[in-house]
């Protein structure tokens, strides 16, 4: 019998805390982030199907070097991402910190390559907006139903939980509610589990994101963590960064520990990793697939090489695993 997605209620809470006040800037780089990647999925920079049910295309071109620059984050992502499942065979959970508008879901659902069950998790606010594209648009529901057993899927306002795949509102600073929210979506701590984080744990304090790291690294047996994020904060290109963040009422409450790609790795090393690497996204960047280069430089010509590499510079990605020596875990690489 064909499932269907129960009336979800979107009723906002009753009173907005100071911390969700303070929180609207850093919501806000979810919405830049979908446009820019919608921008550039509609000039072929990478193929999805799907963005256009969350992000409407804006009339505003975005600069050939944001395009490149994401063009490299979702290429670097995606290859960890595929080397992870393909070693566990896909009989493993991937969690998406901060996952905003991503339609990782639907493109693995696409090439057949979904995880036991694949989690995304971000602020209230923000899940309640995609549940309702999700809701309202059959391209999105159709194949959460296809994959779920029961006659009806679970969903509210802040939560969807199904057979295959749930989105969670929680706060990702408190790891407790975090658990605790995942566990009600039947997240099996002994599954190898993938954890993404892509330009998250620098909106939190170093001590926030410590915390995190360390109930990622203690909560699983067999564990990876992808993280993408900013580096070398500590000079001129990066203090202007920061400034244009400030000036938009996003503070980079972490960017301390995005000194460098040695403080990105001690990070991670030191709140119970057991092996960690990180490449700036310029290195990255020189590594893709001459093919590829070639076909995404000529999609848009880009007259300042400096500009792009100065930003890449400025980005990173970072891997951790712990356990998993049987899979091979810690040979992976992109």
């Amino acid at each position: 019998m064909a499932g269907s997605l129960r009336e979800p209620s979107f009723t906002p809470c009753s009173s907005a805390s100071t911390s969700d006040a303070d929180d609207e800037g850093v919501r806000g780089t979810c919405e830049d982030a979908s446009l820019c990647k919608r921008f550039a999925v509609s000039i072929g920079y990478w193929h999805d199907p799907y963005i256009q049910h969350f992000v409407r295309l804006t009339k505003e071109r975005k600069a050939p070097e944001i395009n490149r620059g994401y063009f490299a984050r979702v290429y670097g992502v995606n290859q960890l991402m595929k080397a992870f499942l393909r070693k566990t065979e896909c009989h493993c959970q991937i969690l998406n910190l901060g996952a905003g508008m991503d339609t990782t879901f639907w493109r693995l659902k696409d090439e057949d390559l979904l995880p036991t069950k694949y989690f995304e998790v971000d602020f209230p606010m923000i899940v309640s907006r995609k549940l309702h594209n999700i809701k309202n648009k059959p391209p999105l529901s159709n194949p959460i139903i296809e994959l779920h057993s029961e006659d009806t899927l679970q969903m509210d306002g802040h939560t969807l939980d199904s057979k295959r795949y749930a989105i969670i509102g929680a706060d990702l600073r408190d790891t407790h509610e975090l658990e605790e929210k995942l566990k009600k979506c039947n997240m099996n701590t002994q599954l190898p589990t993938l954890l993404i984080a892509e330009c998250v744990l620098v909106y939190m304090t170093p001590e926030q994101s410590a915390n995190l790291l360390k109930w990622a690294a203690n909560s699983f047996e067999t564990a990876m963590l992808i993280n993408y994020e900013q580096v070398n904060m500590g000079d001129r290109f990066g203090q202007i960064m920061i400034e244009n963040l400030r000036r938009r009422q996003c503070d980079l409450a972490g960017v301390e520990t995005c000194k460098s790609l040695e403080s990105q790795k001690e990070r991670l090393l030191s709140t119970g990793w057991e092996t960690a690497s990180a490449v700036d996204m310029m290195e990255l960047y020189s590594r893709l697939p001459r093919a590829e280069v070639t076909r995404i430089e000529s999609l848009e010509f880009l007259d300042e090489m400096e500009l792009l590499e100065q930003l890449m510079q400025h980005y990173c990605l970072c891997w951790a695993t712990k356990g998993g020596s049987e899979l091979g875990l810690q040979e992976m690489t992109y």
